[in-house]
């Protein structure tokens, strides 16, 4: 399976280029799956939490295509990562890091191959999307790959109190994991003090609260309504988690 993690846009002409480039190279047959294409433009740090808390529902053999790169073109690496069985292709600029920190077995490679024709601003298409191709295949070309010692860029792998990603429907997911946080905990967000509830239901029409999403993450919401509109949060905002007397931001 191939499995495409992007801040690409669903709706822009970037994805259809890349999965053109996966079938030119894969297995015939060979799926592949649309993680994500909203990642949060640029921000390899929010989206290297949030690669790693949807990576853990695909199987252990799938090759994910994770591509949030604002220094294409320039002199940062290019990398195939092994994390506990799953496969990960992209630039070495702290998007892989959360998943290899947080992996029992690691392994990592250097891409040294480049292809005859290489567009400078889209190493997507042209080198990542080939190469995930081909590790799919089972393939770890010599000429193509060298081994290394681990990522250049390495994130802190802890949870990242922040809002890391919005989606339609307002609801802003954090760089949290919920199994950490207390159910009596209250989250600060911008000027608000939410508390915890289960299910949508549980909270009155209107309401702002935060539960355990479906991916395992801290998520704050408004019962048939929009968090982030109001709230007035975005991309980067801090949590703090007050735990009674203790509190950690």
């Amino acid at each position: 399976m191939l499995a495409l993690f992007t801040d690409f846009g669903a709706d822009d002409i970037y994805v259809g280029q890349v999965r053109v480039a996966l079938l030119r190279h894969a297995a015939a047959g060979t799926p592949i799956i649309d993680v994500l294409h909203t990642a949060p433009n640029y921000n390899s740090q929010a989206g290297a939490h949030l690669l790693a808390a949807l990576a853990q529902w695909y199987p252990p053999d799938s090759v994910f295509l994770a591509v949030v790169d604002p220094g294409v073109g320039s002199e940062r690496d290019a990398v195939v990562l092994q994390a506990d069985g799953q496969r990960f292709v992209g630039p070495d600029n702290g998007l892989l890091s959360v998943v290899a920190a947080r992996a029992a077995r690691t392994q990592t490679w250097r891409i040294i191959w480049r292809p005859a024709a290489l567009s400078a601003s889209f190493h997507g298409r042209d080198l990542f999307a080939p190469m995930a191709a081909w590790v799919s295949r089972g393939e770890s070309p010599p000429d193509k790959l060298v081994e290394t010692t681990g990522l250049r860029v390495q994130l802190d792998a802890g949870d990242l109190a922040e809002i890391i990603y919005i989606d339609h429907y307002g609801n802003a997911l954090t760089g949290l994991r919920a199994g950490a946080v207390p159910r009596t905990a209250r989250l600060g967000i911008a000027d608000a003090d939410v508390e915890y509830a289960r299910v949508f239901s549980d909270a009155m029409a209107g309401q702002a609260f935060w539960y355990e999403n479906s991916i395992g993450l801290v998520e704050i919401a408004v019962n048939r309504g929009s968090a982030a509109t109001q709230l007035g949060v975005r991309i980067g905002a801090a949590v703090q988690v007050n735990r009674g007397r203790e509190s950690a931001t």
